[in-house]
């Protein structure tokens, strides 16, 4: 937990950019009637009847000090598609950036592992050398500032039915390039200092 406290607190460096990533996982619902839309004195009406279409995987990178994030939607969950999302962070987002310090929660498919499963031994090994990862501990994901921007995300652009994921995709672009136009930063403030006093119960105990 310290470690990730310890990082934000860095100031910013193009060569050593912080990125935070997370996933999120959206339900793909179908209207069965069709919604009567909204009129003077009455809001949208829905049919609490709906269809289910499966759902969709989101890949959110955010550079917090920067106010700059990417989203890639995905249909899987899988490593290849991790992998891929980073390869794109990597070579399109941060050509020039030495190191890549992510931080990441602990899910199966956010290792190096991944990036040899996606390509060839050489370029994993390439692009794995352009990241430091910082995993959140067990049960402390919250401290993860792309667990902040989903929220956003969901709360903003989400927020209701949608059927496919190709208006999913098209939604969330349209947001992020407002966020991205906005420079829509983060404001961290929770610090070691803090953690000490409010999480002092999953710190050893010594006693003289």
């Amino acid at each position: 937990m310290e470690n990730i406290l310890e990082l934000y607190r860095l100031p910013y460096d193009p060569l050593f950019p912080l990125v935070c990533m997370d996933e999120a996982s959206k339900q793909l619902i179908a209207e069965i009637a069709v919604p009567r839309p909204v009129c003077e004195g009455h809001p949208r009406i829905s049919d609490y009847e709906y269809e289910r279409k499966g759902v969709c995987n989101q890949i959110l990178f955010v550079e917090p000090l920067r106010g700059w994030r990417r989203v890639f939607v995905r249909t899987h969950r899988t490593k290849v598609d991790w992998a891929e999302c980073v390869r794109m962070l990597l070579e399109e987002d941060y050509p020039d950036a030495v190191k890549v310090r992510l931080v990441l929660d602990n899910l199966n498919t956010h290792t190096p592992g991944s990036l040899y499963e996606a390509f060839p031994p050489e370029e994993a090994r390439r692009l794995a050398s352009r990241l430091e990862l910082h995993y959140t501990p067990k049960h402390g994901s919250w401290l993860n500032m792309a667990e902040t921007e989903i929220g956003i995300m969901n709360g903003q652009c989400l927020d209701r039915r949608i059927a496919n994921p190709e208006i999913v995709r098209s939604e969330i672009a349209a947001w992020e390039t407002t966020r991205n136009e906005q420079n829509a930063t983060i404001n961290w403030r929770f610090t070691v200092a803090d953690a000490r006093v409010k999480v002092k119960n999953i710190y050893p105990s010594f006693e003289n």
